[in-house]
């Protein structure tokens, strides 16, 4: 049975594959992955991979300054100077059919249709947080949703030998898309992810598995 355990490493992994296509991974430990070096913006610092974490895993393997961000996986953290930023759910899907999406949907493979999704996510502004070391990840799978030839929609897959992560989803009929393109891609196997408001997801099949914190360092 798919877990929190199981959603937290995904978004784990996904999050060391953001910080490699910046140049600075992180460190899987057996509670906890972290990064000593500042991550990208929107990225914690660190994620707690099990109930048993405590403060001590994560604040001494990170740059716990000001800015510094810890994914509380099981919402069980006491973290001291640090104040909870927002809560989220992680949430789960069994293996979603197969059926034809409404718009044209295609695995981004270039740098410049990797530009052009950022563009489209970031409502016209490119932050280069996206950057084209991503699309050589074995685990990545950057999707664009594409009406008239421009991208309207996006997600990213993260597909894991038990389940595949989905996350990142914006745009025109993305968690169609995204559920679509899963299914076609990766057959058989159940999608995890996290959501400050599940309602879309769950609108999609998703069901919430359990509560998540993250915390962002006092100024």
């Amino acid at each position: 049975m798919t877990s929190v355990a199981d959603a937290a490493r995904d978004n784990a992994e996904w999050c060391d594959a953001m910080c490699r296509a910046h140049g600075a991974p992180g460190t899987f430990a057996a509670l906890a992955w972290t990064n000593p070096a500042r991550t990208p913006p929107f990225y914690p610092d660190a994620v707690t991979l099990s109930p048993d974490a405590t403060a001590a895993d994560v604040l001494g393997h990170i740059d716990a300054r000001p800015g510094a961000s810890v994914k509380d996986s099981f919402a069980t953290l006491d973290l001291p100077g640090f104040e909870v930023l927002f809560e989220g759910q992680w949430i789960h899907r069994e293996p979603p059919e197969r059926r034809a999406p409404a718009i044209a949907w295609e695995v981004v493979a270039d740098a410049a249709t990797l530009r052009d999704w950022e563009r489209a996510c970031f409502d016209g502004e490119v932050r280069d947080l996206f950057l084209p070391a991503l699309l050589d990840e074995d685990e990545v799978t950057v999707l664009c949703g594409r009406r008239g030839g421009a991208v309207v929609g996006g997600s990213v897959l993260t597909p894991r030998e038990q389940v595949v992560g989905v996350s990142n989803v914006f745009g025109d009929a993305s968690w169609e898309g995204a559920l679509a393109m899963a299914a076609d891609l990766y057959p058989g196997r159940p999608l995890v992810g996290w959501e400050i408001d599940p309602a879309d997801a769950v609108r999609h099949g998703f069901t919430t598995i359990g509560p998540l914190r993250v915390w962002s360092k006092i100024a």
